[in-house]
């Protein structure tokens, strides 16, 4: 079964573009790993400490092993909220059918 993690962080708007980029060796590393489909860190265009995240891999196990090994992001900025959660995708389809 497919899994998203998604939602958004909230960081000092100051230090979001150095918590986006810390997070760089993440991404690419993740997009890399088998099972990954999307995974993206990125600066929201409305809400300036706003982070938005998105992972979507093929299998929980995907996302386990990478988690299990996954790099820690550089730079330390505090996350000062966090709205991010796991789904279990039972089905998959077009957006607007």
């Amino acid at each position: 079964m497919a899994v998203i993690v998604a939602g958004k962080v909230y960081v000092d708007p100051a230090e979001r573009d150095a918590f986006v980029a810390g997070h760089g060796e993440v991404v690419a590393q993740g997009r890399a790993r088998p099972g990954c489909l999307d995974l993206s860190i990125s600066p929201d265009p409305v809400e300036p400490g706003r982070v938005n995240i998105f992972e979507y891999w093929e299998s929980r196990e995907a996302l386990d092993t990478f988690r299990a090994n996954a790099p820690v992001p550089s730079g330390s900025v505090e996350i000062e909220e966090a709205q991010v959660l796991k789904h279990d995708i039972a089905r998959t389809g077009p957006p607007f059918d």
